[in-house]
């Protein structure tokens, strides 16, 4: 049995974004490079200055390591996902993992939302070019309106990978959708500790752990 992941055209489009993604870190450009560490923290975490920041970063794919890649892979295939929620495609590295295990899984509908026009034009070239863009529907906008309707009435699996300081937000959009057994899967979520407060608390019905130094993947208990 193949996997749609490991095979043409997918396989080698990963390589090629994986490729560029590296030569276009953060840490080459020259309007992060200008921001010091401990700003570039603080803006990470802001309510109200995100916007301005990741604005910044329009140009560059801000992507999923290829480990959490796979790693988002393997979760949907295993939960048998259908319906898959994402926030924060960027270019669509994260969006074409998940999207290949629907496409595995015998097909469902994943509901990605960026507010940065110009990475949705880059996500969608993406997504057609490796065949998964019938599985993808983008909602341009911020998410805080994008995902406050017109969502699937359970999600089996949700990606948080936009603005860290709304981790808690979105997920709360979310939350009643969660089905029992559903996974939740946060990048980079060290810099929304209100999240991780959340979902490390038995008390607010999850199993969570750290995956690697970056990544929290929570199970919805009930």
């Amino acid at each position: 049995m193949t996997s749609t992941l490991t095979s043409i055209p997918l396989a080698p489009l990963l390589d090629r974004l994986f490729d560029e993604a590296a030569s276009l870190s953060p840490s080459t450009s020259l309007a992060v490079a200008a921001i010091s560490p401990e700003e570039r923290a603080r803006l990470m975490q802001s309510k109200t200055d995100y916007l301005d920041f990741y604005g910044k970063l329009k140009d560059l794919p801000l992507a999923v390591s290829r480990a959490t890649g796979v790693l988002l892979y393997m979760l949907a295939r295993s939960c048998c996902a259908k319906t898959i929620v994402e926030f924060g495609t960027s270019f669509g590295i994260s969006t074409l993992h998940l999207a290949a295990a629907l496409r595995d899984n015998g097909g469902g509908r994943l509901i990605t939302t960026e507010f940065e026009p110009s990475k949705i034009a880059r996500a969608r070239d993406n997504l057609t070019a490796g065949g998964l863009i019938d599985l993808v529907e983008i909602r341009a906008g911020d998410a805080l309106q994008t995902l406050s309707a017109d969502l699937p009435e359970t999600v089996d699996l949700l990606l948080l990978d936009g603005a860290k300081a709304l981790y808690p937000e979105v997920l709360k959009l979310i939350e009643s959708r969660l089905r029992p057994g559903s996974l939740v899967v946060a990048d980079n979520a060290d810099f929304s500790p209100d999240y991780l407060a959340h979902v490390r608390s038995p008390a607010n019905g999850y199993l969570s752990t750290a995956f690697g130094d970056d990544v929290e993947v929570s199970m919805r208990l009930g």
